[in-house]
């Protein structure tokens, strides 16, 4: 499974930088996490809980950071085993752009799961893994810019909603 998106985080980039490699920004960002421990050079650890679909699992696992130019871009690569429900593993790019309001935070992510998981369908698979990048770069978008950032967007989406006289409910979840 592949997928790309960017996110615009209203901080420069030596900021955004400095938290993707802050072991704590990245525990807070990282939905399920129970753990995290480790450095930049040397690599992380982390237990992680989730549930896909019927199957809850705690996934023990890895994460290196390689391919790293300061302040430009840096690889991503993780696996985690979680006993009988099988393994994850997957790799993200992730690209620094200066941009006006800020830093234009671009990634592209490939993750493979195998065992119990891969059981269920590459559907619930697909979906399950792009709810969780995007929750990962929601965090860690709202960690840097601080929640008053997430409640702006919210508060403008609602205001152009009223403004337009539509509603948002479940038709853009289905599109979405």
């Amino acid at each position: 499974m592949q997928m790309n998106d960017q996110r615009d985080i209203r901080a420069d980039r030596a900021t955004v930088w400095a938290a993707l490699l802050d072991p704590e920004v990245l525990a807070q960002c990282v939905p399920g996490t129970q753990s995290l421990t480790g450095s930049p050079e040397d690599g992380f650890e982390a237990t992680v809980v989730q549930k896909v679909g019927p199957v809850k699992a705690t996934f023990k696992g890895v994460v290196s950071l390689s391919d790293m130019v300061p302040l430009e871009s840096l690889t991503l690569s993780g696996e985690g085993k979680g006993g009988a429900a099988g393994f994850a593993k997957g790799g993200a790019n992730v690209r620094l752009e200066e941009i006006p309001e800020g830093t234009r935070l671009i990634y592209d992510v490939e993750a493979k799961v195998g065992g119990k998981l891969a059981q269920l369908g590459s559907r619930l698979i697909d979906g399950f893994a792009k709810k969780m990048a995007d929750q990962f770069f929601s965090d860690f978008q709202s960690a840097i810019e601080g929640d008053s950032a997430v409640d702006d967007k919210a508060e403008d989406d609602a205001t152009d909603d009223a403004e337009k006289g539509t509603k948002k409910g479940w038709v853009k979840r289905l599109i979405s």
